[in-house]
């Protein structure tokens, strides 16, 4: 059986504070094979971004990766040398960041910036660096390659910004590209047009795709397998189709809910009650716990090994066995406090 293109095993990551350490990302497994597109989705502060930045090393100080285990291709990189270490990961990863604006270099030409990885890191002329340059341009949708390649920064829309930053990530030739969130900020229509770049991508150039979003919608329009977080760990995985329709974890089922429906007119929004738990103490149980309405005493004492929910499907969840009726109860509760 062929290894996965990127494994992830048990990842921790820490942010020393001045009164203990912030635990922002616990124990996080995953997996993207060769040419997939897998999403990994959570609200604010889930530990989605840190991850995507511990894969490559990025972490903003103080954080720092406590433990865990990164295979590429089957082979365990974690041990290599600090050099040796980076210069595998960046051969074989490349990042999109959340800010178009903020990641790339004001006083540098966009074109430059491109260029800039196949010159230093490909060992290109500078001719051979621009040409490539404007070809990715070309490929990420940029009409007029050659008199944008001149142009900086401010002077590109948010769009045209996000389409550098993929160019740029494109530079390198790596087999799967990391993107915090790349359509954040961007209009409907030019959310559209990143997202078809991201999905061509994948599809022609067969580069395998790690997105990163609290948006349900944007990632069921690019991938095909899905990890959701809350508070720092994965609470459930599979399937999007399967996992969108039959949720088998609460915090899934309940982003699910939440999610406005445009053909149904109500009073209030749907919203999950309560907050994230604070990560700079010990969390006791189940980290969804207090938020949860299918909780039992079992879910707040101690802490759910993630569990099969279904082919290809886990969950860290002791309700599993109700999932079918959540709708049903939830239903129940809201007419009774009526």
């Amino acid at each position: 059986m062929t290894p996965p293109l990127l494994e992830v095993r048990d990842l921790h990551v820490d942010i020393p504070m001045p009164h203990g350490r912030l635990h922002a990302v616990r124990g996080v497994s995953l997996s993207v094979g060769a040419a997939e597109s897998v999403g990994l989705v959570g609200e604010s502060g889930s530990g989605k971004s840190l991850t995507l930045r511990a894969l490559l090393g990025l972490l903003p100080r103080p954080a720092r990766i406590v433990s865990g285990t990164i295979l590429i291709d089957g082979e365990d990189v974690t041990g290599l040398p600090a050099k040796r270490l980076k210069r595998r990961l960046t051969d074989t990863m490349s990042m999109v960041f959340q800010d178009s604006l903020t990641a790339l270099n004001p006083v540098m030409r966009v074109g430059d910036q491109i260029a800039e990885a196949p010159l230093r890191k490909l060992g290109k002329s500078r001719s051979e660096a621009k040409a490539i340059a404007v070809d990715l341009m070309r490929e990420v949708g940029i009409a007029d390659p050659e008199r944008r390649y001149e142009l900086y920064p401010h002077q590109l829309s948010g769009g045209m910004r996000q389409r550098i930053c993929i160019a740029i990530a494109l530079s390198t030739k790596p087999r799967l590209i990391l993107a915090d969130e790349p359509t954040t900020a961007l209009d409907v229509t030019i959310q559209a047009q990143v997202l078809g770049v991201l999905r061509r991508l994948k599809q022609e150039e067969h580069v395998g795709l790690l997105l990163v979003s609290h948006d349900l919608a944007v990632v069921s329009q690019t991938c095909s397998r899905l990890y959701v977080m809350y508070a720092g760990k994965v609470v459930e995985s599979g399937d999007l189709l399967d996992l969108v329709t039959e949720p088998r974890h609460p915090y899934t089922f309940s982003l699910l809910r939440s999610v406005p429906d445009p053909d149904r007119r109500v009073a209030r929004l749907l919203t999950i009650e309560g907050r994230p738990p604070d990560l700079s103490e010990a969390v006791t149980g189940c980290s969804f716990a207090p938020r949860c309405p299918f909780a039992e005493d079992a879910c707040r004492e101690r802490e759910p090994e993630p569990v099969p929910a279904g082919p290809g499907r886990v969950s860290a969840c002791r309700r599993i066995d109700t999932a079918e009726r959540w709708t049903a109860m939830v239903s129940e509760e809201a007419v009774s406090q009526q």
